[in-house]
């Protein structure tokens, strides 16, 4: 083989990539890394307090995840690794935010954003945890924290028109989740507590918990843990031209948390308490339930990574 064949071949080595699940196990306080179909499982991080949401940022090669801590301590964080779990930093120490729920990742403003749910706030910073702002905020009292549809659980950005939507869970089984739509930005003259742009997307929702938005084709994908028909279900609906009523496209889950979209491929990928990883086409077509019983799951992140050499 020549010298330019071989040169190219490496170099296509070096640009490969492989598709990857990224799972929280709660209770364990551990993270996962497999194939999409569960296959070479391999725990990355380990010593986790109480984890619960995660993303991805493949281009610096890093995992952000939150840890909820104890609900009622105040003690929440937000760490950082290498996709491999190396050089494991704190980006946002305890005590700055109360219980951190689903986080996000805003590539172009290279900003996290999360749901604070005893916090009863939206949140977000830099990606070394400064310039901590909140955005939205329901509650501040130790009684409006008793009020869980005050709870924010959570969210996603549509980059499109700058709006981000986020979910406040209600009580269990109350039907009173909802699902909510605001600017990104606070208006000018207004705080996070007393905005005026914040309008109701759905509610009357059973429990509705983690949020995915499928940029491309304008839908938005979340996870409910209530109790049948509506509940422990994947609910979807366009975002720009809203339905009476969200399509159920996923049924029968123990507990739905985490969801990932890979809208290239048309799959997702869904975890649940119960422990299991589900996916299935975008349409919940092809539902297939590839790994079970493996510890209370939380948040699950997508990505194509570096291929190891």
């Amino acid at each position: 083989m020549s010298k330019t064949v071989k040169e190219s071949n490496h170099s296509a080595d070096a640009n490969a990539t492989v598709s990857r699940l990224f799972v929280l196990e709660l209770n364990a306080g551990l993270i996962h890394s497999m194939n999409t179909d569960g296959s070479d499982r391999k725990t990355v991080v380990t010593d986790c307090h109480l984890p619960d949401g995660i993303v991805v940022d493949v281009d610096a090669g890093h995992i952000y995840w939150t840890n909820m801590g104890i609900p009622n301590l105040n003690d929440g964080s937000i760490e950082r690794a290498d996709i491999d779990g190396k050089n494991r930093k704190t980006v946002l120490a305890q005590g700055w935010t109360h219980t951190p729920k689903q986080l996000i990742l805003d590539k172009r403003d290279r900003k996290l954003y999360w749901c604070d749910r005893e916090g009863m706030r939206l949140m977000r910073c830099n990606l070394d945890g400064s310039q901590l702002e909140t955005l939205i905020e329901s509650g501040h009292s130790d009684i409006e924290r008793r009020d869980q549809t005050r709870w924010c659980v959570g969210l996603t950005i549509d980059p499109k028109y700058g709006h981000i939507y986020w979910s406040q869970k209600g009580p269990d089984n109350a039907g009173l989740g909802r699902i909510l739509r605001a600017n990104i930005e606070i208006p000018a003259g207004q705080t996070a507590a007393n905005r005026t742009d914040i309008e109701i997307f759905f509610d009357g929702l059973p429990e509705p918990i983690d949020l995915e938005l499928d940029v491309e084709n304008r839908v938005l994908y979340w996870t409910d843990r209530g109790d049948p028909p509506r509940g422990n279900t994947v609910n979807r609906a366009s975002i720009d031209n809203k339905p009476a009523e969200p399509e159920i496209v996923i049924t029968h889950l123990m507990e739905g948390i985490g969801i990932a979209l890979d809208v290239p491929g048309d799959r997702m990928f869904v975890t649940d308490l119960a422990g299991s990883i589900y996916s299935a086409r975008l349409d919940g077509s092809g539902e297939k339930n590839f790994l079970y019983a493996q510890g209370n799951l939380t948040g699950i992140a997508y990505a194509e990574v570096p291929k190891e050499q």
